[in-house]
């Protein structure tokens, strides 16, 4: 993909995501993406809730790589540094402490059932798992015809996904 062409998907997709009734939520979970890998500039959503939703409570994660957990901390641009793997992480100690109503999943692959491919450590699909809450996929393409073979029980399948052409609902 072309930088020209990243930049339009880019733009497709927020596109897409200003089309969701976000009338019942008060927070969403925003990956932040790794420049690196070229993953979907979440940032341009970030800046459009900031600026159109300034009441919903912007959430980012830091890793935990010992155990693959996550923890959750309010978003500021200006507490973010890159970590060993290249993922933009706060700093702060302050957790967020409320109900997280959207989370905006990381993903290299989706199929048709809702089920994706990630980088294997399993982090989103434990954060996912028996929490309450809209699980939106972020893709620059568009769903794999092929349904995705190595699903495993503790895999948590989407249920929108956002790509640059339309919205997949699961």
């Amino acid at each position: 993909m072309s930088e020209d062409e990243f930049l339009v998907s880019n733009q497709l997709i927020l596109a897409q995501f200003k089309t969701l009734d976000l009338s019942e939520i008060t927070s969403v979970h925003v990956f932040l993406p790794i420049v690196k890998k070229r993953e979907p500039d979440t940032y341009l959503l970030i800046d459009w809730l900031q600026e159109n939703h300034p009441q919903i409570h912007i959430v980012v994660a830091r890793a935990n790589f010992e155990d693959h957990s996550m923890s959750h901390h309010p978003f500021s641009k200006e507490d973010l540094v890159e970590n060993s793997y290249h993922i933009p992480e706060p700093q702060t100690a302050t957790l967020f402490e409320g109900k997280i109503d959207m989370v905006l999943v990381p993903l290299l692959a989706f199929d048709n059932r809702g089920y994706r491919v990630g980088y294997g450590k399993g982090f989103y699909d434990r954060f996912l798992s028996g929490v309450e809450t809209l699980k939106v996929g972020i893709s620059l393409f568009e769903v794999q015809d092929d349904a995705i073979s190595d699903v495993h029980e503790d895999d948590i399948h989407l249920d929108l996904c956002i790509t640059p052409k339309q919205i997949y609902r699961f």
